[in-house]
């Protein structure tokens, strides 16, 4: 099933930066880099990565992680430092910002169709929990299991439809 984009203004000035950047290049090689937790979305996509620079030799990579507390940021760290290493690029910082404060409104609409495909229900953009989607049956008769699921990030919810079991992706 599609989802109906809902672009927030928050995507919107980070698409503005992406296409602003004098560093096109080094955006397309950090698309290859993927949310550990959930391999099939990329940083960007997920609304984590947030700028990319270059000072002579010196590469800026700003990212803005999911929750302050979240686990997956030292292995983005590591492998937005591999990607770029493996590009040639030697000298590389990697900046978290925590403000302002990560937002699911910064996902891109790709990557909440990922985050479908994959089993996990994207982020309702009204923040109505009774709207949340099945990505098995994309049934919205559904119940709250646990305001926790396999991550911080994701509570979990069974469907009355199909009675699956799924994540959804907390609407931050």
């Amino acid at each position: 099933m599609a989802l109906l984009p809902v672009v927030a203004e928050e995507q919107v000035l980070r698409t503005r930066t992406r296409e602003q950047s004098l560093c096109p290049q080094i955006w397309a090689l950090l698309d290859n880099v993927y949310d550990p937790e959930i391999p099939v979305i990329s940083i960007w996509d997920l609304g984590v990565l947030q700028d990319v620079s270059e000072h002579e030799s010196r590469v800026e990579v700003a990212i803005t992680p999911t929750y302050s507390g979240c686990p997956a940021m030292r292995e983005i760290e590591s492998d937005i430092r591999k990607t770029l290493n493996h590009a040639g690029y030697s000298s590389i910082e990697v900046v978290t910002r925590l403000s302002p404060a990560w937002s699911t409104d910064w996902m891109s609409e790709k990557g909440k169709q990922q985050l479908m495909d994959f089993g996990i229900a994207p982020p309702t953009p009204t923040w109505d929990v009774r709207k949340v989607i099945c990505p098995q049956c994309v049934s919205t008769d559904n119940t709250l299991i646990s305001e926790f699921g396999s991550t911080a990030c994701k509570a979990m919810y069974k469907c009355h439809n199909c009675l699956e079991t799924f994540d959804y992706f907390k609407c931050i």
